[in-house]
């Protein structure tokens, strides 16, 4: 015991105390943005928005999610990323706090497309933050380390957010995500400033190529939305389809959901160590993910089995564990040829698309289509998936790149 122990805490080991602050400032603010995953009860049970209402506000929300993205990226290039982060930290936490103030549907729309526009400025600066202070070959378990941070963060938050809730009602929700929000920037101030933390890894293109020239950057962002519009299902059908199909409990869902939390911690970061040891490529294993996340759902079909549900869960899990953190580490190998702000900021765009369309599709169709022709469907687009990643290894080996 004790050896498998020293053997994965040695996975961890090489990375640099940056990356390490980077991962408690990620979680510190992921942790904080507890009003996310209670915003539709929100809207519905102190508001009274009808769900047509909810559903447009969550459309500005992922709006401002793309507009971010993009703005981030721009100025990540323009004027660094700490500044970025620092100024997206800071504002993101006032704006939560006057967010409750907020009370008739178009200033809540305003309000969340103006929060989410902030606050995910911080994404592509954190991840050229995170690739700076990298070494080469650490880069793909940063990325680890900070999805760690992420689904401890997402994990916490609403636990907490819940107890909030129940003892000093919404309005305490929006302070404690504003404050965090503020304490965040102060820690990140105080450890990251740039005359305390030097990076290792800073790539500066002299003759950048633009993102939009780069033929297979696209064919891989594209990819992205696929994979991104079916990872999503877990977090909107498939909690129905548990409900409706298996009659499982709010608590039974929510242990199958944690269940994806816990293996990504526990199992995340000795995978990918061991993944980066059989020397496959990235592309390779982006899809590999993509494959065990399509087999997650075609498998339902084909059984009444309670327990077909616990294998899927873990199919996904590893499917995300296996995806996300070699894509990110692609991207990166991708932006060295121009400028990494404005590769990192498409490259979280192709998940805000994702956040646009891919739950209304799924709801759609199960609607429509009922929900074994709603599974068929998104491992049809899990397929489609496949063939753009064969399209992209290919347009990589032409042009030298793998």
């Amino acid at each position: 015991m004790k050896r498998l122990f020293n053997t994965y805490i040695d996975t961890f080991k090489g990375l640099s105390k940056e990356i390490w602050w980077l991962a408690l400032i990620t979680f510190i603010n992921r942790a904080g943005t507890m009003v996310i995953p209670f915003l539709s009860l929100y809207l519905t049970e102190d508001l009274n928005f009808s769900f047509n209402n909810v559903a447009w506000i969550m459309s500005a929300f992922g709006l401002g999610s793309v507009v971010g993205s993009w703005l981030g990226g721009k100025l990540t290039d323009k004027i660094g990323y700490y500044k970025v982060m620092v100024r997206s930290l800071l504002t993101t936490g006032f704006l939560f706090i006057g967010l409750q103030y907020l009370k008739t549907f178009e200033l809540i729309c305003l309000g969340i497309f103006l929060v989410m526009l902030v606050a995910d400025m911080f994404r592509p600066a954190i991840f050229v933050a995170m690739s700076a202070y990298s070494k080469p070959e650490n880069k793909t378990r940063s990325v680890t380390l900070i999805r760690l941070a992420i689904n401890l963060g997402f994990s916490a938050g609403p636990a907490i957010g819940g107890l909030i809730i129940a003892t000093i009602g919404y309005d305490g929700l929006f302070w404690v995500d504003g404050i965090t929000c503020l304490l965040a920037t102060l820690f990140l101030i105080n450890v990251l400033h740039p005359k305390k933390a030097k990076a290792v890894d800073s790539v500066i293109n002299e003759n950048p190529q633009s993102v939009f020239k780069d033929k297979a950057f696209w064919i891989f962002f594209f990819a992205m939305v696929l994979f991104g519009i079916a990872f999503l299902q877990y977090f909107s059908t498939m909690p129905l389809y548990y409900r409706d199909r298996y009659e499982l409990s709010e608590f039974e869902i929510g242990l199958l959901l944690g269940m994806n939390g816990l293996v990504i911690f526990v199992l995340e970061m000795p995978l990918i160590s061991w993944l980066e040891g059989k020397k496959h490529s990235k592309t390779g294993l982006i899809l590999l993910g993509t494959l065990l996340t399509g087999l997650s759902f075609i498998i339902l079909n084909y059984s009444s089995w309670s327990g077909i549900l616990v294998i899927a869960m873990l199919l996904m899990t590893l499917g995300e564990m296996v995806a996300f953190p070699f894509s990110n580490a692609l991207v990166i190998d991708l932006s060295k040829k121009g400028k990494m702000g404005e590769y990192m900021a498409a490259y979280t765009i192709s998940f805000s698309i994702a956040h646009i369309f891919g739950h209304n599709i799924g709801l759609q169709m199960v609607d429509a289509l009922g929900y074994d022709n709603t599974w068929f469907i998104i491992t049809g687009i899990c397929l489609a998936c496949i063939a753009l990643l064969v399209l992209l290894k290919r347009q990589l080996k032409i042009t030298g790149e793998e």
